[in-house]
């Protein structure tokens, strides 16, 4: 017997992200040495101190019961605190904190808990695939898609934002783009969701990963009319750990943490320590230590990407966050991918995050300087 997928599901794009990852894998059985600037996924570990908390916690038997949905009381304070030494915010860890199972989750869920059938939802062109797959179109909305444009910083302008829809998905610094944006462009963004009762979910999973001095905002310093998404995963290299959080309008916090109730049982415990751990090095608005020596390897390496690709003419500009190179290689996003391919060298097509994404490809800094530099000679054999 043959079984048929849901009508939803059969309406997500094929994911060629999938079908890059089995190039990746025919090159590798070809005995090929891949270098990777694929996958955003830290390559640095997770620092020393969190890592202890985690073994700590894990001989805890208190930690090997069900947690909360919501996340556990003490996760949610120290969110709280984070907020309050970074950005100055208060917030209720009771009624404007929750956890996450990661920031997908609850960027999937927000839409599945205030979006119904048919619905128009706001995507970037390109972004983030799960704002239009994962989310919009799971639960049967209608995707939207709005381009940003290299001429506007990759920034949305905010008099193309529909006026009809139920939400809009934002997120700065930016991936794939590496953009940022400043506070002035989020009270504008609110204030045209507010005028028009659109729900403004800011993804802000790249907050802490600056360069040259800059830090991202807080969409909630703009006014707590959003739900903002955060997460250890980029800050402390904890991809794997699953772990973030949702903050902001104590309403739409409630109707995610409702949503999450009837799907999942939380993050565990130990996990949750390990945030704790990780959160409780802020004691103000600058980076600590430990993010810091995070952010000066990916920065040095920031350097010596820009610097090589503008040796080859291709030009790149200097990111002030993510750990994303977004360049411009003024044609086919795929074909070039598999020409990089075959000199052993993964990229990924800008067509992956949207139309307005072709024409371009993504770089993410997870390869050491040596292999940077490796990368950056075989281009020159290539290009």
């Amino acid at each position: 017997m043959r079984y048929e997928m849901a009508d939803r599901l059969q309406r997500l794009p094929p994911y060629l992200f999938a079908r890059m990852e089995e190039m990746v894998a025919e090159k590798k059985a070809q005995g090929l040495d891949m270098i990777d600037f694929g996958i955003g996924d830290p390559d640095v570990p997770t620092p020393g101190p969190i890592i202890k908390a985690v073994q700590d916690a894990v001989a805890d038997p208190s930690t090997h019961t069900y947690p909360s949905s919501s996340g556990e009381r003490g996760t949610r304070v120290v969110i709280a605190d984070y907020y309050k030494q970074r950005f100055g915010i208060d917030l209720d860890p009771d009624k404007e904190v929750t956890v996450l199972i990661g920031s997908k989750e609850g960027i999937a869920n927000i839409c599945r808990a205030f979006v119904n059938p048919g619905e128009k939802v706001i995507s970037p062109d390109p972004a983030y695939p799960v704002y239009a797959n994962g989310a919009a179109t799971l639960t049967d909305a209608i995707t939207v898609r709005v381009p940003l444009h290299e001429k506007d910083g990759f920034l949305m302008r905010v008099e193309d934002i529909p006026k009809d829809a139920k939400m809009l998905y934002l997120n700065y610094p930016n991936n794939p783009t590496g953009a940022v944006a400043d506070i002035e462009y989020l009270k504008r963004v609110m204030d045209q969701c507010r005028d028009n009762g659109i729900i403004f979910c800011y993804d802000n999973a790249y907050s802490e990963m600056c360069f040259d001095d800059y830090l991202a905002p807080s969409a909630l310093e703009a006014g707590m009319d959003c739900i903002e998404f955060g997460s250890v995963s980029k800050t402390f290299n904890m991809t794997g750990y699953r772990m973030a959080y949702a903050v902001g309008n104590r309403d739409l916090v409630a109707g995610l943490r409702k949503c999450k109730s009837q799907i999942d049982s939380g993050t565990p415990k130990f996990i949750q320590r390990a945030a704790m751990r990780a959160l409780s090095q802020f004691d103000g608005p600058r980076l600590p230590k430990m993010v810091r020596d995070n952010i000066d390897i990916y920065q040095g390496r920031r350097d010596v990407m820009v610097a090589g690709l503008r040796r080859l003419d291709l030009n790149p500009p200097m990111p002030k966050a993510t750990f994303y190179i977004w360049l411009n290689i003024g044609g086919d996003s795929m074909a070039f991918a598999e020409k990089m391919l075959d000199a052993g060298i993964v990229v990924t097509p800008g067509i992956g995050f949207g139309d307005m994404g072709e024409g371009y490809v993504r770089m993410a800094l997870t390869q050491s300087v040596e292999r940077i530099e490796e990368a950056l000679t075989r281009m020159v054999d290539i290009l």
